[in-house]
């Protein structure tokens, strides 16, 4: 069967059937339509015509391109997946990328901010007008919850329950999960109601006109406060949920808790924060220890 229809059907499958993201399926398809050329520069129609040497060239040259070892894992996992499914499906009878490795990738830690500097930028400068009151919900909320810009965005006032401290949200793959809110939040957010409204198909933040703020304005105005405070280290959305997910296991070490809190489908995502803990650990074990301790 030609390529190019197999990967249409499944880019079609992921949508229906596993809820994948426009965003997701779309990283999918660029990753594929490479391999797509790639394969119509050797005179290939089918995937069956592949073979790992091929996929090993296809690597090779996409690198020579300048395309990064992370981007050429992304390139590797997407093809994997896809070859995965047509062996299942009986339409592949072997691995094209059976032994085939992309460049090693050195993963970058995370930047987060500490317990004072995550204080500072969430109680702001205590400005009580309209927009204060609802920057101040929002900032409580994401360093309370962890939560993603996505999910803050299209959050609705029936998600919410104060009186239990609980925020329903709608995470990747359109999967739900419930998150605890803190207490500052809790109090934050009952102040934007009572200045709002909390009518309950409403957005909880309002943009232009009463619809939902955009991903956008939040990036915005976060960075505005940031300088507003003098932040020397760039401050955004995700910034605060690495924030919480570093607090949480640093107080807890319980990384299966904190793996649920983010709504990671792996664990191995929420590994990364346990690298940061340990240069924590390390630190104070080198300010501490009788036998580390610098002359």
């Amino acid at each position: 069967m030609p390529a190019q229809p197999q990967v249409e059907a499944w880019l079609a499958r992921l949508g229906s059937e596993r809820k994948a993201s426009p965003h997701t399926i779309e990283g999918y398809r660029r990753d594929l339509d490479k391999l797509l050329r790639y394969m119509q520069k050797l005179q290939l129609t089918a995937f069956e015509q592949l073979q790992p040497h091929h996929m090993r060239g296809f690597v090779a040259a996409e690198h020579r391109g300048g395309l990064s070892p992370k981007s050429l894992q992304r390139l590797l996992s997407s093809c994997r997946s896809l070859f995965r499914q047509l062996t299942r499906e009986g339409m592949l009878a072997h691995d094209p990328v059976a032994g085939v490795r992309g460049p090693k990738v050195h993963r970058k830690l995370p930047q987060v901010l500490d317990v004072d500097e995550a204080t500072a930028l969430v109680e702001g400068d205590g400005n009580d007008d309209a927009l204060g009151v609802r920057d101040r919900a929002m900032l409580e909320l994401f360093y309370s919850s962890g939560l993603r810009l996505s999910e803050l965005t299209g959050l609705r006032w029936l998600d919410l329950d104060l009186d239990a401290g609980e925020v329903r949200v709608l995470g990747k793959g359109s999967k739900t999960r419930i998150v605890p809110v803190g207490r500052h939040a809790i109090a934050a957010l009952r102040a934007l109601g009572e200045a709002e409204g909390r009518a309950p198909d409403a957005p909880v933040f309002r943009g232009r006109n009463g619809a939902p703020i955009s991903p956008r304005t939040v990036q915005a105005r976060m960075k505005t406060l940031a300088l507003r405070q003098g932040f020397a280290k760039h401050v955004h959305p995700h910034l605060l949920r690495h924030t919480f997910a570093s607090h949480m296991l640093e107080s807890s070490g319980d990384l299966r808790a904190v793996q649920e809190l983010l709504g990671h489908a792996d664990i191995a995502t929420t590994q990364i924060y346990t690298h940061l803990d340990f240069q924590h650990l390390a630190k104070v074990y080198d300010a501490a220890h009788p036998r580390a301790r610098r002359k």
